[in-house]
């Protein structure tokens, strides 16, 4: 155990989460989300949500300000303008959590998982909201 940091936050994930770059990204993921397949290597994290993981990877993770969308979440298919119950938690949390306040941005589904594979890893949670997924770009600590 560690002092002020998140014990969902595994020793995997803790690794990653500093071996990633200033502009890479981080993919957490819903239950539903193909994310062994999606491409980057998949930390599992069966029993957190997506928004509890989302505050404990934004407590010690700094969103970029450098990009006008730090932080994208899933379109609904259909009603690209829908805010799911998840992502409007999603905004809740960056809002009062991120040291760098973001409006979140959607992608369209498939934009969504072309962006995810590229991403530096996914963290799969065991969310089970639907469009409970978001991507993250880190920052830099000034």
């Amino acid at each position: 155990m560690l002092r002020n940091i998140d014990p969902i936050l595994s020793p995997e994930l803790l690794y990653t989460l500093r071996a990633m770059g200033h502009g890479d990204e981080i993919v957490i993921a819903d239950a539903n989300f193909p994310g062994s397949s999606s491409g980057p290597d998949c930390i599992r994290a069966d029993g957190s949500s997506a928004s509890e993981m989302l505050q404990a990877v934004l407590s010690v993770m700094p969103l970029d300000t450098f990009v006008p969308d730090p932080a994208l979440t899933m379109q609904v298919v259909g009603d690209p303008q829908a805010v799911p119950d998840a992502v409007a938690d999603f905004q809740r949390i960056i809002d009062t959590t991120a040291d760098n306040p973001a409006k979140v941005q959607g992608l369209e589904r498939f934009a969504f998982y072309d962006r995810a594979a590229k991403a530096f890893a996914v963290v799969q949670t065991g969310e089970r909201r639907l469009y409970g997924n978001i991507i993250l770009k880190k920052g830099v600590i000034g």
